[in-house]
């Protein structure tokens, strides 16, 4: 009884523990429990078949407290997956080696951080689950940069994340959206919009990832207008009315096979 009384106090705690940070990676998580890897699995496991939390590549997500969002990060990591990948791979052929690119967070932009693995560059993320990813290897500089951790995306925001953009400089920006209408992009809430800002403001190019599901699509807090992008990368499922209206917007695009 006492054996089983402890698992459950340390699954507990692996539930706590998460609930505040979002995301961790399961490094992280076994160095904070202080277990072994093979229980953290195990543990977490458990804890998935709960619905607590979902295991992803690049670690695990707490979803309990937001079970019916349709956007949570590891929910949507399901949806459009091939024009996803198609995207990232057309993205990663834009970015020579050597530079220093800024990756927002997102499941698109997650799937762009994926087809760069390997390759040597200095990243930069707000994203917790691309710096996990990418500090994995040995190939990429990453500088991850911090703040409130927003749950349903595991990404940075607020006026921390602000600071730390300050004074750093890019080659690329690789930023996603909520939705894209009458040559207007917008996203979700004003916090993230506004370290997206701050990212556009300190990189020289700027390269929009959407899907076609994307287009015609408006959400509450507008983020740029077209104009202010340089490079728009979608996929193969988007119409041609609606490409012929993103190409008379200004930037250059690309249609991912």
């Amino acid at each position: 009884m006492a054996g089983h009384d402890n698992i459950k106090t340390r699954r507990a705690k692996i539930a706590d523990l998460l609930s505040q940070k979002g995301f961790m990676s399961l490094c992280d998580l076994v160095g904070a429990i202080g277990i072994s890897e093979s229980t953290a699995r195990r543990d977490l496991e458990f804890l998935e078949q709960q619905g607590i939390v979902t295991r992803t590549h690049g670690g695990v997500v707490y979803v309990k407290s937001t079970p019916s969002h349709s956007l949570a990060f590891t929910e949507r990591q399901t949806t459009a997956v091939t024009e996803k990948e198609a995207i990232a791979r057309a993205v990663a052929n834009l970015i020579p080696e050597g530079q220093t690119v800024i990756i927002d967070g997102g499941t698109t932009c997650y799937q762009v951080a994926r087809a760069l693995q390997g390759r040597h560059l200095n990243i930069i993320t707000n994203s917790v689950p691309i710096g996990s990813l990418l500090s994995a290897g040995l190939s990429a500089e990453v500088t991850l940069i911090g703040g409130y951790v927003y749950p349903r995306t595991g990404v940075a925001l607020g006026a921390t994340a602000q600071r730390q953009l300050e004074g750093l400089q890019a080659t690329q920006l690789i930023f996603s959206c909520a939705g894209v209408t009458d040559g207007v992009a917008f996203n979700t809430n004003q916090i993230m919009v506004d370290v997206e800002r701050r990212m556009m403001s300190i990189a020289e190019q700027k390269i929009l990832v959407a899907d076609h599901r994307k287009f015609g699509m408006r959400s509450v807090v507008k983020l740029c207008d077209l104009d202010e992008v340089d490079i728009i990368v979608t996929d193969a499922g988007v119409d041609a009315e609606t490409l012929k209206r993103l190409k008379d917007s200004g930037p250059k695009v690309i249609v991912a096979e």
